[in-house]
């Protein structure tokens, strides 16, 4: 849906000079029902992307981000850097700057469609947040998991975004065709705790529910408890909690990590740090001062802390897929075919041919 009437000036005197120069904005739009947030719509050139050294050092190949800039405003973010391409910090930017690529789904479908393609998996939710508040406006994903499943390409979503359930009977339909993994990130139990440090985020009991209706559609339903907050989510009771709730909803897997902060990240976060929870700021600044990633001694006293609640609530622990970046799911082709019906609706006539069972 776009919004009539709310057009930007590109020459207005606030206008953003690395959006500016962009050759593929078509407008930028401001809503009462999004205050204090721009959207930039854009046209996408190419839907695809190629992650460098992926498979490798990193655990997907290729990507879909429809959006740049996320809602959920999660302090710890590891993307914020990415904003600083487009002349946009890594802060209060990343926050409310958000990229809109209004014809992802379009683009999608011709580059699935070259002989070239070969089918890798495409992981969704490896950057910003597929399923953050704007996407109930702009509904991207519909599509975009429709060209996946008619074009026979795997597809695995990561989000905290509890709009999910929305497309779950589409998933169900893309099911049919190919395997779908999908994932919830749910890292704080707390509550006053996630309010400040992801105010944008569903609650961890609405996530919660999320799963249960993931599980209640036939999914395998993985859980990403990343990142554990040093000193702030790696207590012991904080841990029982979550293993409990986690196991209680009917997660199926769970993974975890020790938070890690990049540069323009870790400034962000000890920030919030330093205005939240000042008593950790000296104790959390060194135990980053050596790099992005928390010490291998602190990563190995996480594991030791976290394997007796694996042991006790049933998990074991969990390895991201190899070419999606989430654990493995059994959700693979049904051999019943579920019909085609949601998938069709969302594609051009000519994908949608593609969903059609052949004669010969």
């Amino acid at each position: 849906m776009r919004w009539s009437g709310q057009r930007l000036s590109a020459e207005n005197v606030e206008a953003l000079p690395g959006l500016a120069r962009l050759n593929n904005l078509v407008r930028s739009v401001q809503t009462p029902e999004f205050a204090g947030v721009t959207f930039h719509e854009v046209l996408a050139k190419s839907a695809l992307n190629k992650v460098p050294g992926g498979g490798g050092a990193l655990p997907f190949s290729w990507t879909i981000n429809p959006y740049r800039g996320c809602q959920h405003a999660c302090t710890y973010c590891f993307a914020r850097p990415t904003h600083e391409y487009l002349d946009l910090d890594a802060g209060r930017d990343f926050d409310s700057q958000i990229i809109v690529k209004t014809n992802v789904a379009e683009v999608l479908e011709r580059e699935l469609a070259r002989p070239s393609w070969q089918h890798h998996p495409v992981a969704l939710g490896t950057n910003t947040d597929p399923y953050q508040r704007a996407e109930g406006r702009y509904r991207l994903i519909p599509g975009i998991i429709a060209a996946l499943a008619a074009s026979g390409t795997p597809l695995s979503i990561l989000t905290k975004g509890t709009l999910l359930r929305r497309d779950l009977p589409l998933l169900a339909e893309a099911r049919g065709h190919v395997p779908v993994d999908l994932a919830l990130s749910i890292a704080i139990f707390d509550p006053d705790l996630q309010r400040s440090v992801e105010p944008g985020t569903a609650t961890a009991a609405a996530r919660l529910q999320t799963v249960r209706a993931v599980r209640e559609a036939g999914f395998d339903c993985a859980v990403l408890l990343m990142p554990v907050l040093p000193f702030l989510t790696d207590t012991r009771e904080h841990l029982d909690r979550a293993f409990r709730m986690l196991a209680e909803a009917g997660a199926t897997s769970v993974a975890y990590s020790a938070l890690h902060l990049k540069p323009g990240v870790k400034e962000w976060y000890l920030a919030w740090i330093e205005r939240a929870h000042p008593e950790h700021l000296e104790r959390t600044r060194a135990l980053y001062a050596g790099g992005v990633y928390a010490p291998k001694e602190y990563r190995r006293w996480l594991a030791e802390r976290i394997r007796p609640f694996m042991r006790q609530y049933g998990f074991e622990r969990t390895r991201l897929a190899p070419g999606t970046g989430v654990p493995a799911s059994s959700a693979h082709p049904e051999a019943a075919h579920r019909g085609s019906r949601l998938l069709a609706t969302e594609l051009s006539p000519r994908a949608a041919a593609a969903l059609q069972p052949s004669l010969f």
